[in-house]
Parts: structure tokens; sequence; C-alpha cells
């Protein structure tokens, strides 16, 4: 038995791909110590890990304290981070032994944490995986239109923070890709590499499992039995940036009292009664058991996160795809690239252009075809069993 410790301070679609994995290692022997925000100690715990926690608000305090408005000041943000993650860490570890480390890509100073308690170090990654070539090009093309001496003050305050790291934990970073995504000798990537941009130009050491669907452990109260044999479209723009009132009612517009049973999950955040009168063919909760609903459904309008998307194209389901921040453009892109569905933009969006679309993609055999064929892919990629399987590889040749 190995004990690993887990740094993963992300969103849900950080945290949801992990589950799996967690569960797997407990079950093949191995003792799991997971870092984490309060609000996912409990989904944490029932997968039978042991559940340290990060400050929450600190973390996002320090990460938005880089600026939000350019990804090389994103960049700093993360490395603000550093003096809360490490220390808090390092203090609830001390005197502990770990075999491994696997960290998140893009949260919790992963990288630096392995280095500083010189770990053999797996990197989870949720979004697409990057080469430092495509990083490095992707960063060059977004800071094109930056005003020079605002790139200048940027830098500055990157070689500041890089020089605080080598000082207070003697870790040297050698690239702005190290800080944003975390590379490791074994990087997890839950995507089929046939879905993966440019997914020829990665070596074996990153390992395309699909996407890691393991049981829900908290039960959400939705009744299965309202949808089953009725093929709904399902609609949700996933768990952060899901406050979009006049895009709820612009759905009401475009499938209200059609022949289309609609299940919509709003989040938490938006009150079911400003909605309004809510259509006879509309079923609309908080929150949905998304893989169950995916069983069922006929076409999946969503924003096109990497969880979202993946799973979606797991159960074979033609998406429309509104990405709405982050890397969801690029995703959004890429199903259409695969023919798997197609991409819409949030602004300006009438409810005639969103009816049409989904006729459009329910009617084209074209698009039933290649998700069919993303599909299989997917399956056979493996999920967190395959992941584990590479996991123990990875121990093997540590000798763990």
């Amino acid at each position: 038995m190995a004990r690993v410790l887990f740094i993963n301070a992300g969103s849900e679609g950080h945290i949801n791909p992990t589950i799996g994995i967690v569960q797997e290692l407990i079950s093949r022997g191995e003792e799991v110590v997971y870092f984490t925000i309060e609000a996912f100690r409990e989904q944490i715990e029932k997968a039978g890990a042991t559940v340290r926690t990060l400050d929450g608000q600190k973390f996002i305090n320090a990460f938005i304290s880089g600026g939000r408005n350019y990804l090389l000041e994103r960049i700093n943000g993360l490395l603000h981070t550093a003096d809360i993650v490490i220390p808090s860490v390092l203090e609830q570890i001390e005197g502990e032994h770990f075999d491994y480390i696997i960290h998140d890509s893009m949260f919790g100073c992963g990288r630096l944490l392995a280095q500083i308690l010189k770990l053999p170090a797996i990197n989870s990654c949720t979004s697409f995986a990057q080469t430092k070539e495509s990083f490095d090009k992707m960063l060059e093309q977004f800071s094109k239109g930056i005003p020079t001496e605002v790139v200048k003050e940027i830098n500055r305050e990157y070689q500041s923070l890089t020089a605080m790291v080598k000082e207070k934990y003697d870790v040297e970073i050698q690239s702005p890709y190290e800080v944003f995504c975390n590379p490791a000798p074994l990087t997890i990537v839950y995507t089929p590499r046939e879905f993966q941009p440019f997914g020829e130009a990665f070596d074996q050491t990153y390992k395309f499992i699909g996407p890691s669907i393991s049981k829900r452990l908290i039960q959400e109260n939705f009744d299965l039995t309202a949808i089953k044999g009725k093929r709904p479209i399902y609609i949700s723009l996933g768990t952060v940036f899901n406050q979009a009132l006049d895009f709820y009612k612009l759905c009401f517009e475009a499938f209200g009292n059609s022949n289309h049973t609609v299940v919509m999950s709003i989040g938490k955040q938006t009150p079911l009664i400003d909605l309004g009168e809510i259509p006879q063919n509309f079923i609309v909760k908080k929150y949905v058991p998304q893989t169950e609903v995916l069983k069922y459904t006929k076409l999946f309008i969503t924003h096109g996160g990497m969880n979202s998307t993946n799973e979606g194209l797991y159960y074979g389901v033609p998406l429309i795809v509104i990405p709405q921040s982050a890397d969801q453009p690029i995703i959004a892109q890429q199903v259409a690239n695969i023919g798997a569905g197609i991409k819409l933009k949030m602004q300006g969006l009438t409810a005639n252009q969103l009816r049409e679309a989904a006729a459009h993609v329910l009617n084209d055999p074209s698009f039933h075809k290649a998700v069919s064929t993303i599909k299989e892919s997917i399956q056979k990629s493996g999920g967190y069993h395959q992941a584990v399987d590479d996991i123990f590889e990875f121990k093997s040749q540590y000798e763990i």
C-alpha cells in the first residue's frame, strides 16, 4: 500500500473526474489524503479519502489579485496562491510520509509542492492538454494587442513572484507553462486522444483515458421515470457561469409547448421564481444528475465545459455548444471540427436561431454518425480504471 497526496483546489469540473480515480485507488489498497476546499469535503470523504482543507476564500482572493484581463495576469494570480496553498499543506502533513503526489493541472501549486516534497508527480488534466510549444504559442497570441507598458508591468510582477518562490521554497520556476499547466512525468487527460487538438503531438507520458464517469455519491432529488421513453432535450450551462436568466427564458420561447420534452438545469444562483411561468413540457431543476439524464437525451445544449462535453459524447448525444468562458470556445470549436455538433454565440442569440439549430442537429444524420464514432473511441479509452492502471505502471517505474 502506498500513501497518495492529492492536491486539487479547483471547481466541480476539476474535482468530479477525480472521484472515480480516488475510489479505484482505494479499492486497490492505496491510502489517499486529498487537499481541497471545504465545499467538496463530503463528496471526497464518501469516495474514501481523508480530506484536508485549504482556505477557499483566501485562495480565490489571492488568485484574482493577479488580475483578470489577460492570461499573463492569471499566471501571476496562480503564483499569488503559493503563499496560501504551500504553507497550509506543509503544516498539515508535517511528519507524514507520502509515496507520490497527484495534482490538478491548473490549481493548487501542485508542481511546486512535488518539487518541495521531492515526490514523483502525476498531473490530473481536466482541460485539453498543452505541450510547452502549444502553450507558448497560445500565450504569444493572447499577448498581442496588450499595451507594451502593461506587458512590462505584468512581467515585472512575474519576475518578482518567481524570485519570491525561489527564496521561500527553494524551487526554481523556468517558465509560465510550469505555473499554468503544472507538467509532470505522467499526465492523465480526461478525454480521448481523438478529441484532443493535435492529439498526435503528445508522447506516451500523456494518457488519454476519456471521461472519468463514476457513480454519483451524493443523490439528487430527480425522478428519472419522468423522462424515460421521452428522449428529452437537455439544457445546462454547468455549475459556475450559469446565471443566465435571459437565456433560460429564451429556451422557453424556443421550445415551450413544443413536441419536445426539455430538462433544464439552472444552477443554484437563479431563483426558480424569477423564471416566471414554466412551459408544461419543461422540467426545470437547480441541479440534475447529469450523467443519468444524458442516458435518455437526444440533444444536449451545453456551455461546453470539458466534463459536460465529454459526458455528452460518452453517451452518444449530439451537442449544441454555447461557450461562456475559459477554454469553452476551444472545446466548442473542437466539437464542430469533429462534426459532433455545432457552436453558437450567446451574444445576440434568438429563440428562432436556437430552435432552428436544434432541428438541424436532430435531423441531419451526419451529426449522429460523428457522435457514434467518437462515442466508440471514448468508451474504449478506459476511464478511471485505465487511469489507475497507468498510475500503477508509473509506480512500478519509480519502484513505489
